[in-house]
Parts: structure tokens; sequence; C-alpha cells
């Protein structure tokens, strides 16, 4: 796969940590994802069918969260890989989570990668 499309430090808030207590409010996390998938389709007939509809992603993303949460990080990065192979019909998927929970840290992330089998 040699064409991708990079959606770069999306904003999301969501319910995620491992006590009660971080849970209890949304915490702002940055996401970052590397979409594998052969657009060149779209960049030969400029024409939107023929690729992946990066704002929807985004759109799907930002609501993702609503009514939901995680302990963990891994495990909402496994979900928004999965989310992205099977809705949005991706070859591959790289996703890095980025959460502003450790004082010290700009941040910790997890990161992982993800094909159609």
């Amino acid at each position: 796969m040699n064409s991708f499309i990079i959606i770069s430090e999306l904003e999301v808030f969501y319910h995620v940590g491992v006590t009660d207590e971080e849970r209890a409010r949304p915490q702002r996390l940055l996401l970052n994802l590397q979409i594998g998938y052969d657009f060149s389709e779209a960049a030969q007939t400029d024409e939107l069918g023929g690729t992946i509809d990066y704002f929807s992603v985004c759109q799907r993303l930002l609501a993702f969260g609503k009514g939901r949460e995680w302990k963990l990080i891994e495990a909402l990065a496994s979900e928004i890989a999965n989310l992205v192979l099977e809705e949005f019909q991706a070859a591959r998927v790289e996703v890095e989570v980025r959460k502003f929970i450790v004082p010290q840290t700009s941040h910790v992330a997890v990161k992982l990668v993800r094909s159609r089998s």
C-alpha cells in the first residue's frame, strides 16, 4: 500500500481512565491516523467516491465516545482501528492515541497498526 490518508491530531473528548474518578469527566485526547487506501481512482477522476472521505471519518470519531468509556487507551486504539477498517473499508490503519495525564510529560500515547485480513 503506497497511498495513505492522514488525519493529524484530531481533538476528541472521551471518558477514559483506569479509575472511576478519572473516567468521570471526558478527557482531551489527540488521535493520529494513517489510513491505507488505494485512492488512484479518486486521483484520476477527482471524485469523492474513489476514496475514503476523511471528513466522515473525523465526524465519526468525534461522536465515537458519546455514551461510552474505556479504562485503557490501548483498548480505545484497538476499537478505533476496527471501526476504520470495517466502516470505511480501509486496507490498513495506523492509530495513535495521545493522552495528557502525566504532568511531567507532554503526553503518553499508544500506537497500533492493523490490516484487513
